[in-house]
């Protein structure tokens, strides 16, 4: 299947504790169904100190679930599905169900 979701697309959060953030995401992993998004699901790690880095609490972005995302509009930044089209020159690409703005491409 292919992906809704790609790494620098601007999405909103739909569920969850950070529902209503927006944000980029940073990476995607579509074999677990997930993807990290900027500012979003900031969780605290403890992280012992090494030689390359300091210890203490650290605040980092935690992956959250591809079904909890819905992606922006292009046009009016609306939450919106995603469809795919194939042009008449054969590239297959996304656009938004809402308005019915390309996506990418």
């Amino acid at each position: 299947m292919a992906a809704k979701l790609k790494t620098g697309d601007k999405v909103v959060v739909m569920a969850g504790k950070d529902k209503g953030k927006r944000g980029e995401i940073t990476s995607v992993n579509p074999k677990e169904g997930r993807a990290v998004v900027q500012g979003v699901n900031l969780v605290k790690r403890h992280q012992r100190p090494t030689q390359v880095a300091a210890g203490g609490i650290i605040t980092k972005e935690a992956p959250i679930a591809l079904s909890n995302l819905m992606i922006e509009d292009p046009k009016d930044g609306a939450p919106t599905r995603v469809g795919f089209k194939v042009l008449e020159d054969g590239r297959k690409v996304r656009f938004a169900k809402k308005s019915g703005e390309m996506i990418d491409g």
